[in-house]
């Protein structure tokens, strides 16, 4: 069966009408799942069994037999596990329909579908007694219901609701216990991307607006491989903090708690940031631990096990203060069903009644700033050295009687041209929020005239919204909230044939043109997400491989997926170069554009496949790049741009080279311009 789904296409801007099999969102949820990472983690996988093993022969010491419930079961692996380490029968709860069905079929595949009960439910609705879900009351509760701030996925409720309604008292968990740890620190990269730094043009510092430095931010946490953060790029100010532990054992309460952890600064600095993470605890006695850690806090940084499916917390404070080496400081913090936030308060200063006012609710954004600028973007508009090479090329382009349109969501590329000394600016905004976030940093930096913003669509802008005026220079970054992969951004393109009828003949366009890279990669790690298992800890999770292969061919295989290639380190198995290049300074094409070629390799390892980024031509010699922002390392390794995403293409099965094979992988591309959309093809071939 086929439905008519209306979907807003991020580089034409309009909204297309397409025909989807009924199946799409499952398929859709399948292929852009972590389940593959979490099979591929083998420090989770080895825990887990142990700490069940041993929470199984507890049981079995005391006599009683074995009964599992295991929440969240995914394909069943920890339920197998169980009844390999004796348990008597368990019952496997699993909310998501076709997760339900693949565990099924794998614990059939593995000779345990008489001992293994799937119930595809919540597991708040799953029912006990003889016409019930479940038989009887479990004595070992197993679950594995967490994401990177432990308790994001719901896990509170759950156990809540599971120790008053599907386990007996005293019984068994694993994991037994987790923990979280938090440190303070001093980070100019990372409180960029949590408030808008002042800019110096032309000799002028444009401030932020009073509001977005007192607001609180964004309240949801900013999860990242913390591991990619030097430990160059920040600045401890106390010791790693233990904040509180939850016993998955005991009754737990979803309700706001509140815990402080005092201590010493050890150095002086601006407090801005809270870097956090948590431990499990598989067995009572914490014998067995499954840590978060990042890779730095290792004595050997490369014994660090990987994992994209828990990554490490940041937390940014509602406002930044100065702390004095040796001051006597107090962290705090709260977490209510879902979520933790974070406040620094002195102990002298601090009172129970006070504390309790200022932290009983999560911060939320007041200013509408962080409402509009998510923290990548942030980062971007605080990037000091993006920000010059945007105003020197708007310092060669611009005149006294220059007219300037900007088209790009909540951008400064307005306010620079004003400041550059530009006859008269508009600015084209998508949102009524972006268009007022803008306003505030001209009324900050008491800028009245000479630039109007516009809350509308390029193809509804007339000459009389400009004054009657002829647009002498078109501006963009082009940055668009709706843009997910790199060749989002064309909808510039679109933007500019839509203006066409009024701009001036001889019109500069900036950015002129971009241009499509790419490089063939071999990855670290990332390749996990999307590599079959296979088996997994001895068990048989075929079924799962083809669950997942099934959705990526409904559709994802023979696209690219956005990646932050910051955090996921990869090796240059070819050169990069450009392979498409897109002249803004005319209309977009009425027919297709293709481009073939080939790439040798010329680096030995395993191609996993290929990263792809889009680099902005502002003038002839001014260049911005959304991907590789330096050279390519002899040994391959990549540095790349932080705030904006890049495209990957995984091969279905990666490709070994060596140094001195005659090997290219070929590619082809074309340009759909009735779609906007960049179709793409990568072969492997001898040369």
């Amino acid at each position: 069966m086929k439905t008519f789904c209306g979907r807003a296409n991020p580089t034409t801007g309009a909204l297309d009408w397409v025909e989807e099999s009924e199946e799409y969102d499952f398929h859709q949820e399948i292929a852009r799942s972590c389940y593959a990472d979490m099979l591929h983690d083998h420090d989770r996988n080895e825990k887990y069994y142990q700490g069940i093993r041993a929470a199984v022969a507890r049981v079995k010491a005391r006599g009683e037999k074995v009964i599992i419930l295991d929440i969240g079961t995914g394909t069943g692996l920890l339920s197998m596990m169980a009844l390999t380490a004796g348990a008597d029968f368990c019952y496997a709860v699993e909310v998501f329909k076709p997760m339900a069905k693949a565990a099924q079929c794998i614990v059939e595949k593995n000779g345990f579908s008489d001992r293994i009960k799937i119930i595809n439910k919540h597991s708040t609705d799953v029912t006990v007694g003889p016409d019930g879900d479940m038989q009887m009351k479990a004595n070992v509760l197993i679950t594995e219901l967490f994401d990177t701030e432990l308790i994001g996925e719901g896990a509170l409720p759950s156990y809540e609701h599971a120790h008053q309604n599907l386990v007996k008292e005293g019984c068994e968990a694993v994991p037994h216990r987790a923990t979280v740890y938090a440190q303070l620190v001093e980070s100019e990269l990372l409180w960029s991307w949590a408030q808008m730094q002042p800019v110096e043009v032309k000799g002028a510092r444009l401030v932020p607006p009073p509001a977005v430095g007192r607001c609180a931010g964004a309240h949801s946490v900013c999860d990242i491989q913390l591991s990619q953060v030097s430990t160059n790029s920040f600045t401890p100010l106390g010791p790693l903090c233990t904040m509180f532990s939850v016993d998955f054992s005991k009754p737990v309460s979803s309700a706001f708690q509140s815990h402080s952890s005092q201590f010493v600064a050890q150095s002086g600095g601006r407090a801005q940031v809270v870097l956090s993470w948590w431990d499990l605890d598989m067995d009572p006695s914490g014998s067995i631990v499954c840590t978060m850690a990042p890779s730095w806090t290792y004595t050997q940084p490369k014994m660090a096990p990987w994992r994209d499916h828990w990554m490490q917390s940041v937390y940014f404070l509602p406002v930044e203060r100065g702390v004095t080496e040796g001051e006597e400081l107090s962290l705090t913090v709260c977490h209510d069903d879902y979520s933790l936030w974070y406040s620094l308060q002195s102990p002298s200063q601090q009172t129970p009644e006070s504390q309790t006012k200022a932290l009983s609710s999560r911060p939320c954004c007041t200013c509408q700033a962080h409402l509009v600028w998510t923290r990548p973007r942030f980062g971007e508009l605080n990037d000091r050295r993006r920000t010059e090479s945007y105003v020197r090329a708007l310092r060669s382009v611009l005149r006294e009687d220059s007219v300037c349109l900007s088209v790009s969501d909540g951008s400064l590329l307005p306010v620079f041209a004003h400041m550059l000394g530009a006859k008269k600016v508009f600015g084209l905004e998508n949102s009524r929020m972006s268009k007022q976030v803008i306003e505030q940093v001209l009324e900050a930096n008491s800028i009245k005239g000479g630039i109007e913003l516009l809350e509308m669509r390029p193809d509804q802008l007339t000459r009389n919204d400009i004054g009657g005026e002829q647009i002498s220079v078109l501006m963009a970054e082009p940055y668009f909230g709706t843009s997910l992969l790199p060749w989002h951004s064309l909808y510039f393109w679109y933007c500019r044939t839509a203006l066409a009828g009024l701009l001036q003949p001889n019109a500069t366009i900036l950015p002129s043109s971009a241009t499509l890279h790419m490089v063939a990669v071999e990855f670290q790690d990332l390749w996990r997400i999307r590599a079959p298992c296979g088996t997994c800890e001895g068990f048989d999770v075929t079924p799962m491989d083809e669950m997942v292969q099934q959705s990526l061919d409904f559709r994802e295989s023979r696209e690219a997926e956005p990646h932050p290639l910051w955090e996921y380190p990869c090796r240059a198995l070819t050169q990069s170069t450009a392979v498409m290049t897109f002249d803004f300074t005319q209309c977009v094409p009425q027919e297709p554009v293709s481009s073939q070629g080939s790439l040798p390799f010329i680096r030995g390892g395993r191609c996993h496949g290929i990263a792809l980024w889009m680099e902005y031509h502002l003038t002839h010699d001014i260049s911005v790049s959304a991907g590789l922002i330096g050279p390519i390392s002899e040994q391959g390794d990549c540095e790349w741009a932080r705030h904006r995403k890049q495209g990957v293409y995984f091969f279905r099965q990666p490709w070994e080279s060596s140094d001195d094979a005659r090997v290219a992988v070929s590619y082809s591309f074309t340009f759909e311009p009735s779609l906007g959309d960049i179709k793409m093809d990568f072969s492997i071939k001898a040369l």
